[in-house]
């Protein structure tokens, strides 16, 4: 059944579905058929989840052999397994009694909505002809081609309905087939004949999008709105919103806007418009539909000028799916309106700055300090944009400024760093002590002075930073890690040790501190204790992923997949755990599973830089030319900020924000894949 190289099943479901009378018993033959056929059918469904034909025959066998409920949970696994299969929805429908499989039409209906044979199945469902018309009606909206709906919905009407059913149907194709001049005949005479019939008006305005009177779009669909209601029609939104974003994907842009324009408002409380419009915008997003997502929020801008936050959601989408041009002038119009959205200045600054445009995001940030003045956001910016740079000392007077005018414990922080950066340590040191006396509480003041006295090889004065700001903030993880890591590059591993005790009583659920306990023990070459470490580690934060992770490749190989699947089920969702199982197949030299887990891992997580560095060295070895830069492509958008390797590389590296790529490689060129 199963080919144990590829994993892959080497036997047909197909043909089960035709062989299948001849493999099961009729009248009380061999029982062992009936659990042979069960057993082959199982594998194949496992081996191949997603392939529709096994859900199938497993279903029609258990119901050739009475066990109805069994063929209808297992079809309807078929389903979430198979969702865009429409044998499977209709076998499922077959199967289940009258109202359910109503439900499980509807279910059908909204992941196949192009789907011909479930509208007509659903049809059949209905006991009542005005049902029946109804869905065929519906199913016309959605596929106006099809000529088995068309047949089976003018069946039902009476002479007259189907009369004027065909003839808009008529109207529509006689109006694509004539030239510009005559189609708008056609169509004129269409709206006279059918003046409740809103795809006409649609056409319309398309057809003079296409021949470039984008004025006129407008005009038709604000006339179609009010001729409809005039005519009894009732303006269903949601309705309108699916027509626009189909224009949409057909290239219609104007007619589109213009659509959302007339009817985003219709029908909507004014205290839920906001909230209504955002969740509009992202379904658009979702279907595809992008020049619908920015109609909706220039006219939700146009009511709501002032809200910071949906200027906000503007500007994400205009930075994934607009130019740099449009974001820039969306964000230009962001701040008149919103002078105190710090957030919206930074975003401007920062597309100059990525440009290379550095005057401009200088004058950028100079606005908006006029409009924020002591902002300690816009102040560390503007140091940041200065010494990636290389403008060091423009760097330095600004720091001293904000030191002077606008204190806080982050403006020291970065002063620190930027003297220890240049390889001023006695200045950093003198800056660090001053910051240290107003904020003794800020943990990462109390690092860095560690961590200064550590370069400079001076461990007695590092020990002792450690300890006093222990003492002050003994909730720091990073501290504790510092101070036990400090300990045993000095060689004192019972020093390091206790430690990590100390600071676990004092923060038990902490799985950076079981973590690095574990690891300790593993470095120190005592295998065992690690993992005794790990199996408490893992019932104190039974949900952290980076235990799992780590958990999984302290295992012997044939143990791992077992811990994977235990990892799965506690962190179904966790990015490290999914990276473990990623790295996992990959030493199994399972390369396409390999590639779907780590694709998973950086769309749950996009800012886990580890995960990208393993998957650009995975694509270096076993990837094309084009995978390798699409991996590469897609880390650089996403930006990412975190990750144990990643964090570590990139303090090594200047101005890496704008260096993505090189410091990929680089991580990815330090990784070992002998997990």
């Amino acid at each position: 059944v199963s080919d144990s190289v590829s994993g892959q099943t080497v036997v047909d479901p197909k043909g089960y579905l035709t062989d299948l009378n001849s493999m099961i018993p009729t009248h009380g033959g061999d029982i062992n058929d009936i659990k042979k056929a069960r057993l082959l059918l199982k594998s194949v469904r496992e081996t191949n989840p997603h392939h529709p034909p096994a859900w199938i025959a497993s279903a029609r066998l258990e119901e050739v052999t009475g066990k109805l409920q069994v063929a209808r949970n297992l079809i309807m696994k078929g389903t979430e397994m198979c969702p865009k299969s429409e044998d499977v929805w209709l076998e499922a429908a077959r199967l289940q009694p009258g109202d359910t499989a109503k439900v499980v039409v509807a279910q059908a209906v909204r992941h196949l909505p192009q789907s011909v044979r479930i509208y007509i199945r659903a049809a059949e469902l209905e006991t009542d002809i005005r049902a029946k018309k109804r869905v065929l009606r519906k199913a016309l909206e959605n596929i106006s081609k099809s000529v088995r709906l068309w047949k089976a919905a003018v069946e039902l009407e009476e002479p007259e309905d189907a009369r004027i059913m065909l003839s808009r149907a008529l109207w529509l194709a006689l109006a694509r087939l004539e030239t510009y001049e005559n189609a708008r005949r056609v169509l004129n005479k269409a709206r006279e004949n059918i003046p409740t019939d809103r795809h006409i008006w649609i056409t319309a305005a398309k057809l003079e999008e296409a021949n470039g009177n984008t004025q006129m779009v407008e005009k038709i669909i604000d006339r179609a709105i009010t001729s409809l209601r005039a005519n009894g029609v009732e303006i269903n939104r949601e309705q309108w919103i699916q027509d626009a974003e189909e224009c949409d994907k057909a290239g219609s842009v104007a007619t589109c806007q213009a659509i959302i324009r007339a009817v985003i408002g219709i029908g909507i409380e004014e205290e839920d418009c906001k909230h209504t419009w955002m969740e509009d915008a992202e379904s658009c997003i979702a279907h595809g539909a992008v020049e619908c997502a920015r109609a909706i929020y220039a006219h939700s801008l146009q009511v709501f000028p002032s809200k910071k936050s949906v200027w906000l959601r503007a500007a994400y989408f205009e930075k994934n799916h607009g130019t740099r041009e449009s974001l820039e002038a969306l964000l230009q119009r962001a701040v008149a309106h919103c002078p105190k959205a710090e957030v919206l200045w930074l975003m401007g600054a920062k597309s100059k700055w990525l440009a290379g445009d550095v005057p401009a995001a200088r004058s950028i940030l100079a606005l908006a300090f006029q409009a924020n003045p002591n902002s300690e956001e816009i102040w560390l910016a503007a140091v940041k944009l200065e010494s990636e740079n290389n403008e060091y000392e423009r760097a330095r007077r600004l720091l001293a400024k904000a030191r002077s005018s606008a204190p806080t414990a982050r403006v020291f922080m970065k002063s620190v760093k930027l003297e220890w950066v240049l390889g001023n340590i006695e200045a950093a040191l003198d800056l660090c002590a001053e910051a240290l006396r107003h904020y003794e509480d800020f943990p990462k003041l109390w690092m860095m002075r560690g961590q200064i006295e550590e370069q400079i090889e001076n461990t007695d004065r590092a020990r002792e930073a450690y300890n006093q700001g222990l003492k002050k903030c003994p909730q720091s993880t990073p501290l504790w890690l510092l101070l036990s890591q400090l300990e045993e590059k000095a060689g004192q591993l019972t020093r390091a040790r206790a430690i990590l005790e100390k600071s676990r009583l004092k923060n038990q659920e902490s799985p950076e501190l079981w973590l690095e306990s574990v690891r300790l023990e593993y470095r120190a070459g005592l295998k065992n204790i690690s993992n005794t470490l790990m199996a408490r580690a893992l019932q104190k934060c039974p949900n952290s992923g980076i235990l799992w992770s780590e958990a999984i490749f302290l295992e012997a190989r044939p143990q791992r997949k077992t811990k994977s699947v235990d990892a799965l089920k506690k962190c179904e969702h966790d990015p490290h755990v999914l990276l473990a199982v990623a790295k996992l197949f990959w030493s199994e030299r399972k390369i396409t599973k390999a590639r779907e887990w780590f694709l998973r891992t950086v769309k749950i997580d996009p800012d886990l830089g580890d995960a990208w560095a393993f998957f650009y060295k995975f694509e270096l070895q076993h990837g094309t030319e084009e995978q390798q830069e699409e991996v590469k492509k897609r880390c650089e958008n996403a930006e990412p900020r975190h990750g144990e390797l990643w964090c570590a590389e990139s303090k090594h590296v200047l101005n890496w924000q704008k260096k993505i790529g090189e410091l990929l490689l680089i991580v990815a060129s330090k990784l070992r894949n002998t997990f």
